[in-house]
């Protein structure tokens, strides 16, 4: 038996089965849609592309898997020197893992275990965001404030060493000064705010959080694996202010199979280089660099460059605002979109009940949640493909749900 995610079992609908999938459309026995979410935001390059497909076929021709520990291979080699290059600044040391909640709780272990290294051991506290989701391994949990997520919070109480704050500089502010000298890092999804609620806030919250975070000596974590590649129109936030350790997963991969990866900074990494094996970081995912999904992650790399995706992007939000222009609800609090993504926010979530069945007939596949119906479409979807989903959410609300 299936045991589902975020389901209640006895209660759920039998999902959709797909038999297929190419470019950005799922194919079950009777029908196809538009996959308006991407697999959980990772499909960016669309189903069955042929460079990807190709990519894994090769490197399994070779082997599929081998251990980093006392191993090694070319392609993890060659993909921890493309982001090297490739990422901004001194974002240079890659700690690879197999998913992205993996990747974070090791960003968390890496900030903890860095002032430990360098003889502090007061900096125990994690500074963190209201409406925040990092994953869903306990740690990730603690530091996140998501309500799908708070029987934490009933089980094992209020986490002492998280501090929430909002999107609000003066908050933020507040925080550190009452707070820093216990501070290791400070953890936030850059200007979106993923399963939180597609919360967008402004970049002169992070240009303050830098300015902060140097000024206390608290290291900076950016937790892109939503918003990398492109999806909040940036190549990465990352690009616009630099933290000191970067967690991508997801599109890392295209979508294609799970990987991901922490980087650090030489500042962060020279912290655990030393002759001492106390000071080593003592962490190793059984899968960490598969060798699939780094030939994977190569290829997606190469396409993401060589097809140009941010101006793909740029023209996804475009369509995207100028179908939803003029789109107005009284069940509708708010409409909100950046690069690739849109979000509509009802006031009460009965409103969306029986969206999925109705976008379904009307060949979208969309996975609405709480007040929340948004997109996040493959990156490599058609103008009239976007135009559809837009409008089959627009008319829901013209007739589906009761007014």
């Amino acid at each position: 038996m299936i045991w589902y995610p975020y389901q209640q079992m006895k209660t759920m609908k039998d999902p959709y089965k797909i038999i297929d999938a190419e470019g950005v459309w799922l194919y079950t026995e009777d029908n196809r849609m538009i996959d308006s979410v991407s697999s959980w935001w990772s499909v960016i390059h669309g189903y069955k592309h042929p460079a990807l497909t190709e990519a894994i076929r090769s490197q399994a021709d070779r082997f599929s898997h081998v251990m980093l520990g006392g191993l090694t291979h070319d392609p993890v080699q060659k993909l921890s020197d493309k982001l090297e290059n490739w990422l901004p600044g001194d974002l240079d040391c890659c700690f690879f893992s197999d998913s992205g909640s993996v990747a974070v709780e090791v960003a968390l272990k890496m900030a903890l275990q860095y002032y430990v290294n360098l003889g502090d051991q007061k900096r125990t506290k994690i500074l963190s965001l209201t409406n925040a989701y990092h994953g869903d391994t306990f740690k990730t949990m603690e530091v996140g404030d998501d309500e799908d997520y708070h029987f934490i919070l009933e089980a094992y109480g209020p986490s002492p060493s998280v501090i929430h704050v909002p999107t609000q500089i003066p908050a933020l502010e507040k925080a550190f000064e009452l707070c820093h000298e216990e501070l290791n890092c400070m953890i936030v999804e850059p200007l979106l705010q993923g399963a939180g609620g597609m919360r967008m806030y402004e970049l002169s919250f992070l240009k303050r959080a830098r300015e902060l975070c140097d000024q206390y000596g608290v290291l900076l974590i950016f937790d892109e694996v939503a918003t990398g590649f492109g999806r909040t129109g940036h190549r990465f936030v990352a690009d616009q202010v630099l933290p000191d350790i970067l967690v991508l997963g997801k599109a890392l991969t295209g979508g294609y199979i799970g990987h991901a990866v922490t980087v650090a900074s030489r500042r962060v990494y020279n912290g655990f280089y030393d002759d001492d094996p106390n000071k080593a970081l003592m962490h190793g995912p059984t899968f960490m660099g598969n060798a699939l999904a780094c030939s994977a992650a190569l290829t997606s790399i190469e396409l993401f460059e060589q097809e140009d995706y941010l101006s793909k992007i740029r023209r996804i939000e475009e369509i995207t605002r100028r179908e939803m222009e003029g789109f107005s609800d009284p069940r509708v609090r708010e409409v909100r979109i950046m690069g690739g993504c849109v979000c509509i926010e009802v006031y009460d979530p009965s409103v969306l009940k029986g969206y999925q069945q109705f976008a379904y007939k009307r060949g979208v596949f969309s996975r609405p949640f709480l007040n929340y119906l948004y997109a996040m479409v493959p990156y490599v979807i058609q103008e009239g493909e976007l135009v559809q989903v837009l409008q089959t959410a627009r008319e829901w609300f013209q007739t589906g749900p009761s007014r």
